[in-house]
């Protein structure tokens, strides 16, 4: 019989205890290479797009006022969204790693962002969230100016975007197209302003949670001034943006007071 060569291996990797334990470590192995790759119930989120409530998304005007003269507007009002992987789709322990790493990245349980889990569900949600936050903002900002909803009708198109969040932006734009700073100029002074924030009938400000990512979007586009509930405040100073100035309100009435004074070179609130 011919000789076998010898491997000539260290006499501790060939004792019989060191081969108990590379076999032991074999399944280990096994199993986080499979967990790698195993779907997790977590969605990846992302800063999305951003869209100003003074001009046009996707080609058509945004707020569109019957009844009521609209004036020219100066500056930007932008509302702000965030980007989520679909409902249906189950990222794997790497994907939620690299993201969790990741500052331009969010990690969120996908029960907390789609409460409905069947895609086309979760999509008539977020539509029917859209269609009540363009109604609150059109009678919280009516209701500020002190016009009737009988007399003057205003039409939101927003195309494919969802969810309550463009609230107060909706609000502030149907403000800045009315009646601007009620003293002849812009709402924003010329700047370009994004925020977050759900609106309701009466002008409360409501907390929407992305704040960092949002924040993020908004200084990508131009944004200088960030309006956010003053409920969220902590989430705005995680990684904010160079420039981006924070500010924190309650209501349709404190982002006004504050974009004016932001105006006149008064007192602004902040985080």
């Amino acid at each position: 019989m011919p000789d076998v060569p010898s491997l000539n291996l260290p006499p501790a990797l060939t004792a019989p205890r060191s081969r108990a334990l590379a076999l032991c470590a074999l399944p280990v192995v096994a199993l986080f290479a499979v967990a790698a790759f195993v779907p997790l119930p977590f969605t990846l989120e992302q800063p999305g797009v951003t869209a100003d409530t003074l001009g046009a998304y996707q080609g058509r005007p945004v707020i569109t006022i019957t009844g009521a003269q609209q004036r020219a507007t100066d500056g930007q009002l932008r509302a702000v969204t965030i980007t989520a992987t679909n409902p249906g789709y189950r990222n794997s322990l790497w994907d939620s790693l690299r993201a969790w790493a990741d500052p331009k990245q969010a990690v969120v349980p996908t029960a907390e962002v789609y409460p409905q889990t069947d895609p086309a569900k979760a999509q008539e949600v977020t539509t029917q969230q859209m269609t009540e936050s363009q109604d609150n903002a059109a009678l919280a900002a009516l209701g500020y100016l002190k016009l009737s909803p009988e007399q003057v009708k205003v039409s939101i198109d927003l195309g494919d975007i969802g969810g309550p969040s463009a609230g107060q932006m909706l609000a502030l734009g149907i403000v800045d197209k009315l009646a601007g700073d009620g003293r002849g100029g812009d709402l924003t002074g010329g700047r370009t302003v994004a925020g977050t924030g759900t609106v309701d009938p009466d002008g409360r400000v409501g907390a929407v949670g992305g704040i960092p990512l949002k924040t993020q979007a908004a200084a990508r586009d131009g944004a200088t001034v960030f309006l956010l509930p003053r409920s969220e405040c902590a989430q705005g100073k995680v990684n904010t943006p160079a420039g981006l100035q924070l500010v924190p309100v309650d209501t349709l009435s404190d982002s006004i007071a504050a974009l004016q004074a932001l105006r006149d070179g008064g007192a602004v609130p902040h985080c």
